[in-house]
């Protein structure tokens, strides 16, 4: 049989990889939609190359600053979901969020495009996340950053890190590490459905042999040096040499969704958190019977119309 054309390993309706080594993405794949004004928001966005070396960009959102008379507003850097391995912050359903995030908590918004697995495993992704992060970083009080929607409306003492699903994890995953400069601090971190896992179930996670190992499977797909499912990537709960009273933030929020396979371990990381000896503030928010990233598939939703309030209110809050 022709390598290019035998499947060798197909995971969760979104990667299928054949013998050959081609990669075929059976979602996250939809026509991107370009940068410019959003009619419905007013929002303003345009795309940015950042390391053309490593092909880090990213989309940048505005909110009609006209409304603001020159205030500065906080800053929010956001990584997308899709397992580490489809999808982009230039997809309908990301655009879309973006510009109807940014409106309503009137940030400067920065959607990060990041390399994908498994061309790309990890950890070029944290990499490329951090790098994007610390590019940011650079336009507060006066640094090298040359983008002026940064250095000009950014306020960096509000800077706010989120994600959803493996763009949850990544957040957590920058949110552990130090070294941002000129004296930024990451002020917030919130998680939406975030692609945590581990060897053991918790609490009512499923039990299931095959779904589990399907699971790790997709794990090993995309970081193929791990040590498996308890490496610390995965799951931030197994590794006590990095506890998570590290977090470099002031406040923390944690989406789940009631029919989400990942929901016991968001539910696992906002406890271990809180005791864990760190000072910061946590939330726990539960969409119950909704599904994982409901609030993509369905944002005009009521329960997702509230999962927008509760990032509305996390930003604006003092």
């Amino acid at each position: 049989m022709d390598p290019d054309a035998e499947v060798d390993v197909e995971l969760f309706d979104m990667v299928r990889l054949y013998k050959s080594g081609r990669v075929e993405r059976l979602a996250g794949t939809d026509v991107d939609v370009p940068a410019g004004v959003d009619p419905d928001t007013g929002v303003t966005s345009k795309d940015k190359v950042i390391d053309p070396d490593d092909g880090v960009s990213a989309r940048l959102f505005l909110p009609d600053i006209s409304r603001f008379a020159g205030a500065k507003l906080p800053v929010l850097v956001y990584y997308h979901g899709g397992g580490f391995c489809i999808d982009s912050p230039f997809s309908p359903r990301y655009t879309g969020f973006l510009n109807s995030l940014t409106a309503q908590a009137r940030v400067v918004a920065v959607s990060v495009y990041y390399r994908l697995a498994p061309e790309h495993p990890l950890p070029a992704a944290y990499h490329d996340s951090l790098a994007a992060l610390r590019w940011v970083a650079s336009h507060a009080d006066g640094g090298s950053g040359k983008e002026e929607w940064l250095s000009q409306h950014g306020d960096f003492g509000r800077l706010f890190v989120a994600g959803d699903s493996a763009g949850a994890n990544i957040a957590h995953q920058v949110a552990m590490s130090a070294g941002l400069g000129r004296g930024v601090r990451i002020k917030g971190v919130a998680l939406i459905h975030p692609y945590f896992w581990g060897v053991e179930p918790v609490g009512s996670e499923t039990r299931d042999k095959e779904m589990r190992e399907k699971s790790e499977r997709l794990w090993r797909l995309v970081c193929p040096e791990t040590t498996g499912a308890d490496d610390a990537r995965i799951n931030p709960l197994a590794d006590a040499a990095v506890p998570l009273r590290g977090l470099a933030c002031e406040r923390v929020v944690v989406e789940v969704a009631g029919e989400d396979m990942l929901r016991e371990r968001g539910r696992a990381y906002y406890e271990k958190l809180k005791e864990s000896g760190w000072s910061g503030e946590a939330e726990l928010a539960e969409a119950e019977g909704e599904a994982h990233v409901y609030h993509l598939e369905n944002p005009a939703s009521e329960k997702a119309k509230a999962l927008m309030e509760r990032l509305v209110t996390f930003l604006n809050r003092d």
